[in-house]
Formats: C-alpha cells, sequence, structure tokens
C-alpha cells in the first residue's frame, strides 16, 4: 500500500500543479506583447522594453496621460524597433481595463487621412503610423522616418504585435 501512496503522490501533485496553472490568472508580461528581432521580417528590437503603470503615465505621455486615466488605463508598454536598419519606430502596447476603453480612445483621435484595414478590433494605417484595437488593448506604432516602404512595414510590425495579443 505505501508503494501505491508513493506512486500516486507525484501523479497528485502534477495533477494540483497542472489544475492551478490553468485557472486564467495568469498575468502577461510585457515582453509578450513584442515580436523579437526577426520575427517579423527586417524589424529588429533590443531587448530594452518599458513599462508605466497607470500611476506613472504622465512619465512618458506628459500632458495626455489624464484622457487614458479617465478610459481606465492599466498601464503602456513601450519598445523601440529598427527597419532594415535605416526607419525608426516605437511601439505602444496599452492595456486597458476593458474593450470599451480602448475603444474611447481610438475613436478620439482624428482619422484624416487614415486608411482603414483589417487588423484587430479595429485600426488605421497612415503614412507613419498605425493605430489598432483588440479587446482591452491600444496598439500604437510610430515611425520616425517617411518613405514608401513604411507603412506596409509598420503594418507588418502590427500584426506580429496582434498575433501576440490575448
Amino acid at each position: 500500500m505505501t508503494a501505491t501512496i508513493r506512486l500516486r503522490s507525484p501523479v497528485m501533485v502534477l495533477w494540483f500543479i497542472a489544475a492551478v496553472g490553468n485557472t486564467g490568472c495568469t498575468r502577461r508580461t510585457p515582453s509578450t506583447f513584442f515580436p523579437d528581432s526577426n520575427e517579423v521580417v527586417g524589424w529588429t528590437r533590443p531587448d530594452d522594453i518599458r513599462t508605466f503603470e497607470a500611476a506613472d503615465l504622465w512619465k512618458y505621455i506628459d500632458g495626455e496621460a489624464e484622457r487614458y486615466l479617465k478610459t481606465g488605463v492599466q498601464r503602456v508598454s513601450t519598445a523601440d524597433y529598427k527597419f532594415q536598419t535605416k526607419v525608426d519606430a516605437t511601439a505602444d502596447v496599452f492595456t486597458m481595463s476593458n474593450a470599451e476603453g480602448a475603444g474611447k480612445i481610438l475613436q478620439s483621435e482624428p482619422g484624416g487621412d487614415a486608411k482603414q484595414i483589417k487588423l484587430g478590433d479595429e485600426a488605421r494605417l497612415y503614412s507613419q503610423s498605425l493605430e489598432f484595437r483588440k479587446g482591452r488593448y491600444l496598439v500604437r506604432i510610430v515611425a520616425y522616418q517617411e518613405s514608401a516602404e513604411v507603412p506596409l512595414a509598420i503594418e507588418q510590425l502590427g500584426r506580429g504585435i496582434e498575433a501576440r495579443l490575448r
């Protein structure tokens, strides 16, 4: 009987770990939002990913933080990228408390000359930037140089980020 208990004990421990691990209570880490270098063709990313919690949002977007706080921002994670060593860009992933908050921020941005594309729940592509929302996430990618290849390149980076959002 002792042998049976010893055999069952490790099985029970593994079952318990699996059951607890599947409760859905895990928190996504900011690094999971951002594709690694060359995961999206042509894009490289240094290891530096910065995260600002809601209380410190003003340190990143001074003057705009209040608008995000009113719509339920929890944090923003940001990473720098370079496309083919000639275009610098920054990608931001805003984690909101719900999808409605992400939608409010996106809708408050001027549409102007944006092209609507199929990405996430809603997306706008400009000549040097991309904004989209997927569930409770709002993503903004801004390129700092302009060229004919930038819109397609940032759209591809956006698709790489979208694939990582759950």
